[in-house]
């Protein structure tokens, strides 16, 4: 199915949202909680999958959304659709602060392969399917597990990262080595593998863990400076405790640790 043509402007910085202008009868299709507003005239509409008819009648489609919740995704898309003589806009927020990524598939051979949670928006007819890895190790210690998203199709998908964005395009043989959580998305020619840091002083006191991601080119690849699963581990690590009072719990400097480092909310 060839996908909708649709444009589209982001506003922000760390903030960002996407706004897609839609033409009569055009459809974006969306993740589930990623709204943020629409002119009158578009209509939502709750879809069974991503709306790109790739896998036709009820089997078809119950298989192609059980697929999402194997990447953690709901079975159900929300489609917007256009039903106004006049173009109309909808706008999508990203989750966190970060970066969105358009990500035009017809310059990246039709596929781009991400994180199980970056997807945000694509026009319809743009596939949201799963890319299973075929390496163990990879599956084992990479981060993402067994299992990564792909978006396959010939129209505009949006992806979102978290921190600040970096696009490195590697040549043929070209190695960049990554954090397993830093990395958004790649292109599906480059080999994406997982190596032991080493050493046992990496392994028990580097604090970076044991293992790191080895994208080799020829490709293009998305990292994130900050991954929501470490910023979420920061907030969980510094939120109060039962009986404490956050971090300085059980410090020999206790509450006046506060004090040094300039913490010195009440």
């Amino acid at each position: 199915m060839q996908a909708h043509e649709i444009d589209y402007h982001i506003y922000g910085e760390e903030m960002q949202y996407v706004e897609i202008e839609l033409d009569p009868q055009e459809v974006v299709v969306a993740e589930a909680g990623s709204f943020m507003m629409m002119e009158n005239g578009i209509k939502m509409e709750t879809i069974f999958g991503d709306g790109s008819e790739q896998q036709s009648g009820v089997f078809g489609k119950l298989l192609n959304a059980g697929k999402r919740m194997l990447t953690g995704e709901s079975l159900f898309m929300t489609a917007y659709i256009n039903q106004d003589n006049l173009k109309r806009k909808v706008s999508f927020a990203s989750p966190y602060p970060g970066k969105i990524v358009p990500i035009d598939l017809t310059k990246y051979q039709g596929k781009f392969i991400c994180q199980k949670d970056s997807f945000l928006c694509a026009a319809k007819g743009v596939s949201v399917g799963i890319e299973f890895s075929k390496k163990l190790g990879r599956g084992l210690f990479g981060g993402e597990g067994f299992i990564m998203q792909k978006i396959e199709g010939d129209g505009m998908a949006f992806v979102h990262s978290g921190g600040t964005l970096a696009r490195k395009e590697l040549q043929a043989g070209e190695v960049l080595k990554v954090d397993t959580g830093c990395i958004v998305g790649f292109t599906k020619d480059v080999d994406y593998d997982i190596e032991f840091i080493g050493g046992i002083k990496n392994s028990v006191f580097g604090g970076e863990g044991l293992f790191y991601a080895t994208l080799r080119g020829p490709g293009i690849v998305y990292i994130q400076s900050l991954p929501f699963s470490r910023l979420a581990d920061r907030i969980i690590a510094s939120a109060p405790r039962a009986g404490g009072s956050g971090r300085e719990e059980g410090s020999l400097l206790g509450g006046l640790g506060n004090l040094l480092d300039g913490d010195n909310r009440f």
